[in-house]
């Protein structure tokens, strides 16, 4: 099954948590979930400064500057990957550096078709 790995974090705080050894943690990170063959897919995030809301109401397309909730952590980036099982990916999801100072949800991919 499919999981996506949605790693968010403060963005006001990721400058001084992910210097250049967190760097290297997530170059590890992927690596070895790439060599094992959980790794389906995944990036890095620009800042939400960057991201445009749209929503359509009364068949009206409307944009917003930025994400749409207003959180303390932002989506920062995302791994989809390929696990057994849920308790595979949350084992995974725990190998995330930046689970240690943000979150990372663990969501099943949807089969469609």
């Amino acid at each position: 099954m499919q999981y996506a790995l949605l790693i968010y974090e403060a963005e006001k705080d990721w400058a001084k948590n992910n210097g250049p050894a967190v760097m290297q943690e997530y170059r590890t990170f992927t690596d070895s979930i790439a060599k094992s063959g959980n790794l389906k897919g995944g990036n890095p995030l620009q800042p939400t400064t960057s991201a445009t809301t749209v929503r359509v109401r009364n068949g009206k397309l409307a944009t917003s500057d930025g994400p749409f909730a207003e959180t303390r952590e932002q989506l920062g980036g995302f791994y989809l990957i390929e696990a057994k099982d849920l308790d595979e990916a949350i084992a995974i999801a725990g190998r995330i550096p930046g689970a240690r100072a943000g979150s990372v949800e663990v969501r099943p991919v949807m089969k469609i078709g």
